[in-house]
């Protein structure tokens, strides 16, 4: 194919969640992105990751259009325990003033109701266009794909994990998260269940009529742990996790790697990063794709209309506005991990206490569940 002339104001690299959320934000205040996607365009109905959508990201999926479209479960309490220790709190919705603290859907239910507002608002997509290479310069940047080369004033980098650089940190937990569904012998009630142990936490999400498990533990043996037989896989759990609900049945196991990534700036010259090229995220509270969404309502609110989106007064402000919810954001679960996979009792003690002290005084959770649901500046 012969490489196009025209300019485009915003190119967007990544068509999953959070590349399709902001060519939609993009479009909903009179700007125009154009998405470059490496996989066909239907893979994102496969997709079979869990999400934890806060009410927050409700309200942007709202104002987006497409929030009715996803299977959604709400999660109406979420408990919160340390293993081997004292000191326990519960977080509800009725207290909050909200229908549901937040809700559990998964990542292909959210993509293809994106992709479906995408077709509607005919935003252009362009799959199988693997981005190879950029070339930035001061006016606009090249996109090389295998077959094609385009310009375009602004890039956005919205997905896959970023490289290692000068420009990135990068924290190894030495762990791995072990992920399916279980079924229980009781209804959940959409009760979520947050409970740390010295392995890492472990996190169970009302899914539909089951419950989705995100087990962490220690990366050597996470291979073991996932490969254990159904039997085997479902006596661990329940000794891990306690006799709040009882396990009947569980599906095939997967696994990743945790790690902390972020790029110390989201921005560069005519380039911005948010999403997982910005920052990777612990999964512990369920933030990676609130912090997303969070970035996508903020990025478009900057770019209305903009004559030169790639200019560098629009991107410091985008930056700014959202340095103090993204930096909070990250060290609220790196801060997590740090305090509560310490097993000395000084910190098994602080961390009951702290568990007390929110169980106590609601004031405190009320300052929690807002930081949970809307981020540090709780907009």
């Amino acid at each position: 194919m012969a490489a196009e002339t025209e300019t485009l104001p915003i190119a967007i690299i990544g068509g999953g969640p959070a590349g399709m959320a902001l060519a939609l934000a993009l479009a909903g205040h009179g700007s125009r992105g154009q998405i470059f996607e490496a996989r066909a365009r239907g893979a994102v109905r496969e997709d079979p990751r869990i999400l934890a959508l806060s009410h927050g990201s409700r309200q942007i999926l709202e104002w987006l259009g497409v929030w009715r479209r996803i299977a959604a479960t709400p999660i109406a309490a979420i408990h919160v325990s340390q293993k081997g220790g004292f000191g326990r709190t519960r977080l509800t919705a009725l207290e909050q003033g909200l229908p549901a603290l937040g809700y559990v859907a998964t990542a292909a239910s959210v993509g293809a109701a994106l992709d479906d507002a995408l077709a509607v608002a005919d935003i252009p997509y362009h799959d199988l266009a693997r981005v190879e290479r950029v070339v930035t310069g001061t006016e606009s940047s090249q996109l090389f794909t295998a077959s094609d080369e385009r310009s375009a004033q602004l890039v956005i980098y919205a997905e896959g994990m970023m490289a290692a650089d000068a420009g990135t940190v990068v924290r190894d937990y030495g762990q791995s998260a072990v992920i399916c569904t279980v079924n229980t012998a009781t209804p959940h009630g959409n009760v979520a269940y947050e409970r740390f142990t010295t392995q890492g936490p472990l996190a169970l999400l009302p899914s539909k009529e089951e419950m989705a498990v995100v087990y962490t533990c220690p990366a050597e043996l996470a291979g073991a742990l996932a490969n254990l037989d159904d039997a085997d896989f479902l006596a661990r759990l329940q000794a891990h996790f306690g006799t709040r609900l009882k396990f009947t049945a569980a599906s095939k196991r997967r696994m990743f790697p945790l790690q902390l990534r972020y790029r110390r700036s989201p921005v560069g010259q005519r380039s911005v990063w948010l999403g997982n090229a910005a920052q990777t995220l612990h999964p512990v509270a369920g933030q990676g794709f609130n912090l997303a969404l969070r970035d996508v309502w903020e990025l478009a609110r900057n770019l209305p209309n903009a004559e030169d989106p790639g200019d560098a007064r629009h991107l410091t402000r985008y930056a700014a506005a959202r340095s103090q919810d993204r930096n909070a954001t990250i060290g609220f679960t790196d801060a997590l991990i740090q305090l509560f996979g310490n097993d000395l009792p000084l910190f098994r003690e602080a961390r009951g206490l702290g568990l007390l002290a929110l169980d106590l005084l609601p004031p405190l959770r009320a300052f929690v569940a807002r930081r949970m649901i809307y981020g540090a500046r709780a907009w």
